[in-house]
């Protein structure tokens, strides 16, 4: 549940932004390779690899694999959800039922094939989760086992359906039991255990086969028999390279590649304004970095002190000084907004959630709170014992140390003397193992599973051990939250989701366990001279990181 951060972000300065300016007319030359046709298709598109660079020249497309060449174009899940706004689309299944939170069926679609030409049935999707069981490190999704709900007793296959049942409760393990790649039992039942199985030859349900791979480059070909092949335009797909992001702005600005999923610092600068007709980016919210406290611990277990220091926050420096201004400040109710705001409590509705910088406010609120201010400008606690805090960040995470010193200057100007300390990021880990921290920046994720996400956010249940980060990393505890993240747990209609989740808002809103911040993205930066039809903040149908199967469906050429 936390969030991973394997390289720091490279910001593009200096030679870099030098180099890109000198392709600013470079998109040119793709234009004339585009060959849109009448109805829509498109002969190719080019996105960076999927593998690691590590991998080489070794062929393997077992999606649980641990770097498999691709993961996103030949097996496909049951269901597509959009984390932005959590509307589902039937992907292999056609349709999901809970009965209570202990019994899942999912309807299977009639009509697949594999690309080997057998038919795709449900006995496959069972087959699938079952394997599961025999290999618990395949068990992704959770389902065998007590992570977030009740393990399964049974999966099976009844005619066109297959049933879970669960031994309690299981509505959390929704988003990963939709999420899974299935397999055909036909190949796999033969294979061992499917975490270490080479796939050489893929036999999936997806909208592409393998057309080569000479080591570096792989190249998908689409298959006229898919299920859905009137809504695939895009005839190959080529998967090539692992750029950063300086080298990914100049191919981008060739027409060398048609996307790219990484970060590209001040995307507008570097990409967009070269060529504002075809060049584009989303930013999609995707969670929030949030100020995290340890809430058990003097000033931070006193709501009145962290209340106080929100105020203090300089959210639109933040995001200029971290991401160029493209990420906006991000809502109280630790909810993404606007995709979420079906679900803001009617206490909330129309109100703006965003907490305004306002140091007034915040001195006001710290005298109050008797944190009082001597001849030196300086507070100290209501004790009288001198008030110090100390920022702990990440070294080499460029955009967490920009947000943090932002913080470390709200904090000081109104009084609460504070200095950030950057430590290697396996220290700061450390530090939220064991709770030997004062003050951090953390990550909220955004996604549709509430109860896993802004729910364990605040469950006393996912306070980190010294073995292992739980996202309750700010160590806050209140029974009555608890209670009201179990109900939500367990709850599987959606209209009682919305009632279940506002006491966890109300709690956002008023106790201040964390202070949102701005929200972190979901990246793609993409070109349109080939295709049109990109996820965009005016039409968010999908994730544009998350959930690539279901943009492929919406590209055509352009007209």
């Amino acid at each position: 549940m936390t969030r991973t951060r394997t390289k720091p972000t490279l910001i593009v300065t200096g030679l870099t932004a030098a180099a890109l300016a000198l392709t600013g007319c470079a998109g040119s030359a793709s234009q004339k390779d585009s060959k849109a046709s009448a109805d829509g298709m498109i002969d190719q598109l080019t996105f960076p690899s999927e593998a690691d660079a590590a991998v080489g020249g070794l062929v393997n497309y077992n999606p649980n694999s641990p770097k498999p060449l691709t993961a996103t174009w030949l097996y496909e899940p049951l269901i597509v959800r959009n984390s932005l706004t959590c509307e589902e689309t039937p992907w292999l299944a056609t349709k999901s039922t809970w009965e209570g939170g202990n019994k899942l069926t999912f309807d299977i679609r009639d009509g697949v094939k594999w690309s080997d030409g057998q038919a795709f049935t449900a006995k496959d999707v069972a087959f699938t989760f079952n394997l599961m069981k025999q290999y618990p490190a395949f068990d992704k999704a959770g389902v065998w086992n007590n992570t977030f709900g009740a393990p399964a007793k049974s999966v099976t296959a009844q005619g066109n359906q297959v049933v879970f049942e669960f031994t309690g409760n299981a509505a959390p393990k929704y988003d990963g039991i939709i999420a899974t790649k299935i397999l055909p039992e036909h190949v796999y039942s033969k294979v061992g255990d499917p975490t270490k199985y080479v796939d050489k030859t893929p036999v999936s349900t997806g909208p592409y086969k393998v057309g080569s791979y000479n080591g570096r480059r792989l190249v998908l070909e689409r298959r006229a028999d898919y299920w859905q092949a009137d809504k695939v335009k895009v005839q190959k797909i080529v998967l090539e390279g692992q750029y950063d992001a300086a080298q990914a702005a100049l191919k981008l600005r060739a027409g060398q590649l048609d996307a790219y999923y990484g970060e590209v610092p001040n995307p507008k600068k570097t990409f967009v304004d070269a060529d504002p007709k075809n060049n584009h980016f989303y930013y999609a919210p995707n969670g929030m970095t949030v100020l995290t406290g340890n809430d058990q611990q003097k000033p931070f277990s006193d709501v009145k002190f962290r209340e106080a220091i929100s105020y203090a926050m300089n959210k639109q420096d933040m995001s200029l000084k971290a991401t160029y201004g493209v990420m906006k400040p991000a809502s109280q109710t630790g909810l993404k907004l606007p995709s979420m705001a079906s679900l803001v409590p009617a206490k909330y509705s129309g109100e703006d959630t965003v907490l305004p910088y306002d140091l007034a406010k915040a001195n006001q609120l710290l005298d109050a709170a008797g944190y009082k201010k001597g001849a030196d400008g300086k507070r100290t606690n209501p004790d009288g014992s001198p008030l110090s805090v100390n920022f702990s960040v990440q070294a080499g995470f460029i955009d967490y140390q920009a947000i943090a010193d932002v913080v470390v200057k709200g904090l000081n100007d109104i009084g609460v003397n504070s200095k950030v300390t950057a430590s290697a990021p396996d220290s700061v880990d450390g530090q939220k193992k064991t709770g030997d921290f004062q003050l951090m920046l953390e990550y909220l994720h955004g996604g549709c599973e509430l109860a896993k996400n802004i729910g364990a956010k605040l469950s006393s249940t996912q306070i980190p051990t010294k073995t292992d980060i739980f996202p309750n990393v700010q160590r806050f505890s209140d029974p009555a939250v608890d209670a009201a993240v179990t109900k939500l747990a367990s709850d599987t209609d959606k209209e009682s989701q919305k009632a279940d989740l506002a006491p966890l808002v109300d709690t956002m809103m008023t106790k201040f366990p964390v202070t949102a911040l701005i929200y972190a993205p979901a990246r793609i930066l993409y070109r349109t001279d080939k295709a049109v039809g990109w996820p965009s903040e005016d039409n968010a149908y999908a994730n544009p990181q998350d959930d690539k199967l279901l943009v492929l469906t919406h590209l055509t050429a352009p007209k």
